[in-house]
């Protein structure tokens, strides 16, 4: 950290300029060695579900937690409304204490919080105009005012010719939408997702998504998604955590997780998302020493405005030898372009050598997979 003193300096000392330093983005959520264990359950033994979490979800922004089945996403999610309390650590809403608050403080944070199920959880009873106005009559909001919040909420999620239809009336991603819009109702700053677009087809999944990102934009609102779909998180997130056996193993922006990934649990979780997995039957032919004169196996990721570059015709000319495009693709990761070749040529050392170079000089990320003749 930079210190400044008090004092003027000395002739000749240099005074640090932190001026053009960039602070950190405000957190609305900050996990500090956050713990989480469960007693025994019916003979089943203590559980560990969370092992010491630091980390922080930045206000404004769309934050993925992704993991395999219990790692822990769901105990972490539940940690931020209350619905359980850190056995050790804090968790930190706006710079409040959830596990220290007594229950009336609690049901204040939760008008705060809003909460999208998988399952949608609506109410068979009530129609769409009331199941999306009951947080406010049970936090005792006039009905005039519960009118005139609810018919604009309904609009936006697209559901203003629904207010008087039934959930058995609805489709899922229809019902999904209540969901939305009802927790909405209390005008929280913080929108919480637990696995919301699992029970919905892939059309109507990208519908949701559209939806949450235009609240997120709208709204200024920010949303923690807890998934275990990648494809998700690639859509519409822009900071992304994994987690695995109750620990956050690698965290950053998702455009820079998905296309580097550091963690083995963060490979396995992506494997195949790219669109470049190698084709089997090439697979299990390579070996991860040169074959005698054989080729090399070679992974290109391109990032920015070099997925949009003819770098493949460039490397073919730098080498003056033959390159092979295997599989490949191009895409967007939250917003930005990226694309993935795998390719093979020569496995040359002279060859392998003016590749190596091209690499450091246009800024490409490389992974050798293996030699094959």
């Amino acid at each position: 950290m930079l210190s400044i003193p008090d004092t003027p300096s000395q002739a000749g000392d240099a005074v640090p300029d932190v001026s053009s330093i960039p602070s950190a983005p405000p957190a609305m959520v900050a996990f500090e060695r956050v713990t989480k264990r469960f007693a025994d359950r019916g003979g089943e033994g203590a559980f560990t579900a969370l092992a010491g979490i630091d980390y922080t979800v930045p206000k404004g922004a769309i934050t993925g937690i992704i993991g395999r089945s219990g790692a822990g996403k769901s105990t972490l999610i539940r940690l931020v409304n209350g619905l359980e309390r850190p056995t050790s650590g804090k968790v930190l809403v706006d710079g409040v204490d959830v596990g220290a608050l007594p229950e009336r403080g609690l049901r204040d944070l939760r008008r705060q919080v809003g909460m999208i199920f998988q399952h949608f959880n609506l109410l068979a009873s009530r129609t769409v105009f009331d199941n999306v106005a009951l947080p406010l009559e049970i936090a005792g909001v006039p009905a005039k005012v519960i009118r005139a919040r609810v018919a604009p909420l309904l609009d936006l999620v697209g559901l203003a010719d629904k207010a008087s239809r039934y959930p058995a009336e609805l489709s899922g991603g229809q019902k999904q939408r209540v969901g939305i819009a009802r927790a909405l109702a209390t005008e929280p700053k913080l929108l919480l997702s637990d696995e919301a677009t699992s029970a919905l087809d892939p059309e109507t999944t990208q519908s949701i998504l559209d939806l949450i990102r235009r609240i997120n934009r709208e709204l200024d609102l920010t949303v923690l998604l807890i998934t275990h779909e990648m494809e998700v998180v690639k859509a519409i997130a822009s900071e992304v955590a994994v987690i695995d056996k109750g620990l956050i193993v690698e965290a950053g922006r998702t455009f820079d997780v998905f296309t580097r990934p550091r963690h083995d649990t963060t490979r396995a979780l992506l494997s195949g998302l790219l669109g470049t997995k190698l084709p089997e039957a090439i697979a299990r032919r390579l070996r991860p020493e040169p074959v005698p004169g054989g080729r090399i196996y070679t992974r290109l990721t391109f990032f920015g405005a070099t997925a949009e570059q003819p770098l493949i015709a460039r490397l073919m000319s730098e080498l003056g030898a033959e390159v092979n495009i295997i599989t490949g693709t191009i895409d967007e990761i939250a917003g930005e372009p990226y694309g993935s070749l795998v390719v093979s040529y020569p496995a040359d050392p002279a060859i392998i050598a003016r590749a190596d170079a091209f690499y450091g000089e246009t800024g490409l990320f490389t992974e050798v997979l293996g030699h094959g003749a």
